[in-house]
């Protein structure tokens, strides 16, 4: 393929395949892969002590391909000689059933490639299949060896669960089998068995979002579902830090930042572009909750205002109170005329200058009160 196309790229470490590319679009091609038990060419197959595939670049025929499968609905091969399609391991029966089976011995296949068992999910809940009973029975206690998997794979596998039309039924069956903590480990201490923490009210909103953008064909911003996503786990880290010393909140949110993401990124390498954005929306989310009324115009014109307020909005269903508060009067002041901002600002401007007298009365009663008395 690489000799018949100037256009083709030779990708994949533990197996070869071409992409050709064709302006945007990308076909890639596949050999069929053949059993290795016999080839001790370490550059063709090789398997670390868990039994991983670190390489499987074993090139065989079409009846072995088809039992190097993962699953009986892949094995279904489109002849295009007579338009017929050929069936190597009941993979139509399974479809008709709607059944995801995996060929082989489970747990073997799994230690193989650990990704098998994100696959699995993603197929059951896109297709609105069920897991076989066999195939499903070791996940959970195979979870763990996602860790063995590069974290610009994970990624990737990210995205496609979660932004496939399916990302809510994805993370449920995620969570189900035990396989969303080794993608997302700082979501330890929020994940409830009811599901009422705000950062798990947080992601099945974020998820429900995506769902609706990808049917209606909307672009799908990646930065911003990983910052929904990790918010509460930086509030809660920034939380954490402000109390346990003498730093500002912002400047504890700023470590917390940088945390949480350090963190995720050696689980699900997060390029630069989108921890990036990510940052900037977080920064912005602060700015919205503490501007004062000449800030605000400056925020209105912000490029990412419009996303950074979604953000906002999105927090506000989760936590109500001030913060819904806050959402009606950003939502407010956007739709405005120049007179009717003027007006906002001035009101915003005079409570502030309010708080703050107040402020100062409470300090100095306080000081009062702790004066220590001579007499």
């Amino acid at each position: 393929m690489n000799d018949l196309f100037c256009n083709c790229r030779l990708v994949g470490r533990r197996f070869r395949l071409a992409h050709i590319l064709f302006g945007r679009d990308v076909i890639e091609v596949a050999t069929f892969r053949g059993h290795h038990p016999g080839d001790k060419n370490k550059k063709n197959t090789n398997q670390s002590t868990d039994g991983m595939l670190l390489h499987d670049n074993v090139y065989g025929s079409i009846d072995e391909d088809a039992q190097r499968r993962d699953f009986t609905v892949n094995t279904l091969y489109y002849n295009i000689n007579d338009f017929s399609v050929r069936d190597y391991a009941g993979g139509v029966e399974d479809l008709k059933n709607r059944v995801i089976r995996l060929i082989g011995d489970p747990e073997t296949r799994y230690r193989e490639d650990p990704v098998r068992m994100l696959r699995a999910i993603r197929f059951a809940a896109k297709l609105n299949m069920k897991i076989n009973t066999t195939t499903a029975a070791p996940i959970p206690a195979l979870s763990h060896l996602l860790q063995e998997i590069p974290s610009a794979r994970l990624f990737e596998e990210s995205l496609k669960l979660l932004q496939s039309g399916h990302g809510y039924a994805t993370y449920a069956m995620l969570r189900k089998y035990n396989l969303f903590l080794p993608l997302f480990p700082s979501f330890k201490e929020h994940c409830t068995k009811d599901h009422s923490s705000k950062c798990e009210q947080m992601m099945a909103l974020v998820f429900k979002s995506t769902d609706k953008g990808v049917v209606s064909e909307q672009r799908i911003n990646t930065a911003f579902m990983y910052a929904a996503m990790l918010w509460y786990p930086v509030e809660t880290r920034a939380e954490s830090i402000a109390f346990n010393s003498d730093l500002s909140y912002y400047d504890a949110f700023m470590i917390a930042a940088n945390d949480i993401l350090y963190e995720q990124v050696k689980y699900t390498a997060i390029p630069r572009r989108f921890t990036a954005m990510i940052r900037d929306m977080w920064q912005l989310q602060l700015r919205l909750s503490l501007c004062s009324g000449t800030q605000a115009y400056k925020l209105l014109e912000q490029p990412k205002f419009r996303v950074a307020f979604d953000f906002l909005e999105m927090r506000a269903q989760v936590e109500s109170g001030q913060l819904k508060e806050l959402a009606l009067w950003w939502d407010a002041f956007e739709k405005a005329d120049s007179d009717d901002r003027n007006y906002m600002v001035h009101v915003l401007n005079k409570e502030h200058s309010t708080n703050k007298v107040r402020r100062c009365h409470k300090i100095k009663s306080c000081k009062h009160k702790t004066q220590p008395n001579h007499n």
